[in-house]
């Protein structure tokens, strides 16, 4: 690496991201909790030196993951988080563009997606398996005809396919969360571009599923364990990327 390279400007980022960040670092700083009333968006606005437009941009990027809710008349809130396992309690700390809160969710992921599928290899029904089945085959087809949204339908109904069939309704509800976080990084700190409709993706969901299929619970233990490895690897090369250009 040269010298240039060293020194490459940070990569652009459109300012509604960089305000929502700034919004997720202000709700953690102010410790509000899920129902908390937060600052309207005039006072935002002036506490992060920028337009109420871009703010609302940022507002509905936040709404639309689930760590806000903006009631017409009444202002802004903390979003009530129903999930299972204290799932607000995980959302009140973590940061998506905080690095080592992604590095730390990886870490659970892997811990309980090669668990669930363990489990499913021994537990699932042959319904379970035709949904998971579906479910890959939905990824496989959004990768080929380039239809993002389609493989991302795909992909959260194939890792909540698996989850089910572990027949651990605590697993279910733990990898739904982590993958909601995750989702969050992907969109507010990589524009959603991360470990998108690839190909390894696709040929990694079919090594989990013939695993399961199988009734092989340390085979589908590892493809798991792949699978969201490589994820992180794409992270990584993303991080790098933007670093250093």
């Amino acid at each position: 690496m040269d010298a240039d390279a060293a020194y490459a400007p940070p990569a652009y980022r459109p300012g509604y991201e960089v305000v929502a960040e700034k919004i997720l670092e202000l709700i953690a700083e102010l410790e509000l909790r899920p129902g908390d009333r937060m600052p309207t968006e005039n006072e935002l606005a002036a506490r992060m030196g920028t337009s109420r437009t871009v703010v609302r941009e940022a507002v509905k990027i936040l709404s639309a993951l689930g760590r806000v809710r903006a009631h017409k008349g009444r202002g802004l809130y903390v979003a009530n988080d129903e999930g299972m396992l204290g799932a607000s309690r995980w959302g009140g700390f973590f940061l998506p563009t905080d690095l080592d809160h992604v590095y730390m969710l990886f870490e659970f992921r892997r811990v309980q997606e090669t668990a669930a599928a363990r489990y499913a290899a021994t537990r699932a029904t042959p319904a379970e398996l035709h949904t998971i089945e579906t479910a890959a085959e939905l990824c496989r087809e959004g990768h080929l005809t380039g239809q993002a949204a389609l493989f991302d339908q795909g992909d959260d109904d194939f890792h909540t396919a698996v989850a089910a069939a572990s027949h651990n309704q605590f697993l279910v509800a733990a990898v739904r969360e982590a993958r909601r976080l995750q989702r969050q990084s992907n969109i507010i700190g990589m524009h959603g571009e991360v470990g998108s409709h690839t190909a390894e993706a696709v040929d990694e969901h079919a090594a989990l599923y013939q695993a399961i299929r199988r009734g092989d619970p340390e085979a589908a233990a590892v493809a798991a364990a792949a699978h969201v490895d490589r994820t992180l690897e794409d992270y990584r090369r993303e991080i790098q990327r933007r670093v250093f250009g």
